[in-house]
């Protein structure tokens, strides 16, 4: 596992080029049926989560404050992380979605986001990021499971000082029939989900599973008292397939030279220092990026921003 720190409480950090740390294991939410809040509630209570990931897309930022506040840990003792959509890019739509993500959790750091990053970025889309920021991304969030071990951008983001996240640790439930997880699962006295979260972890990846029920999320947060030995570790490394669970970032266009010309795709988030433009600095950690066209069925590129 790349090198971590405790915490107060039970779970690991990952120290971040932003001077913060990050939990190495959070409480994933979604739309379409993935927010509960008697278990977001429970999981900050009785299972220790400090680290709990949403989005601007799936409605449930309004909902997440109420947990919040119903859970009674201090706002400073938790991670939040949000995402803006495609549609609020631009300095000013950027910087108004921001406030308002902020306004409906809750939180009183108005408009200050302590670490940036992005979702769903390859290296190609991180390379032509690059080309035109001053500030790398904190961290990426991309699918991450035994069958999607992107292992070349997992690489590249380490050689950038870019901590690693990965959604999707169970591939939204096929890895926990696997019959090789299984197997593992029985010699480890686990259970398939605690053996891919805690294989993700060993990896040094940042682990977001998602469950509405209680009694998953206590499950998927037991995986801190034991470890996978190195040779069943590779076992796990060796069922990369390249399969997607989620969708296939690869289906994104490429930056256009003409599109780095026109102002229409270029994000500013907070007060950047955009190569061309200027902005007033804020408290944030800033940084500018031109965003690419996007395929229509494929408009999936999102803002992170961890409050």
């Amino acid at each position: 596992m790349a090198a971590a720190e405790r915490t107060e409480g039970s779970c690991p950090v990952l120290p971040l080029a932003s001077g913060r740390s990050i939990p190495v294991l959070g409480l994933g939410t979604s739309h379409r049926g993935g927010y509960s809040h008697d278990a977001v509630v429970y999981a900050i209570q009785n299972c220790g989560i400090r680290h709990i990931d949403t989005a601007k897309r799936y409605g449930c930022e309004s909902l997440l404050q109420k947990a919040i506040k119903e859970s009674g840990v201090k706002r400073e003792d938790l991670w939040l992380t949000t995402k803006l959509w495609h549609s609020d890019y631009g300095y000013e739509n950027t910087k108004k979605a921001c406030l308002e993500s902020c306004e409906r959790l809750g939180v009183e750091y108005l408009g200050l986001c302590r670490s940036i990053g992005v979702s769903n970025f390859l290296i190609s889309h991180l390379e032509q990021l690059k080309e035109d920021c001053v500030i790398t991304p904190h961290v990426n969030q991309v699918e991450y499971h035994p069958f999607q071990r992107p292992q070349e951008l997992v690489d590249y983001c380490r050689s950038r000082d870019i901590v690693f996240e990965g959604y999707c640790p169970l591939a939204k439930g096929e890895a926990l029939t696997y019959p090789s997880i299984i197997q593992l699962a029985k010699k480890y006295g686990r259970t398939p989900a605690q053996i891919c979260i805690r294989w993700s972890i060993q990896n040094g990846i940042v682990t977001i599973p998602k469950s509405t029920k209680a009694e998953r999320i206590e499950e998927n947060c037991k995986v801190f008292d034991f470890a996978i030995a190195e040779d069943d570790v590779e076992v796990l490394n060796g069922m990369h397939d390249g399969r997607h669970v989620s969708w296939d970032p690869s289906l994104v266009v490429q930056f256009q030279s003409r599109v780095l010309k026109g102002p229409a795709y270029t994000l500013d988030f907070c007060g950047v220092f955009h190569r061309k433009t200027s902005f007033l600095n804020t408290s944030c950690g800033q940084w500018g990026a031109l965003v690419s066209r996007l395929e229509p069925a494929q408009p999936r590129h999102m803002l992170t921003c961890h409050l």
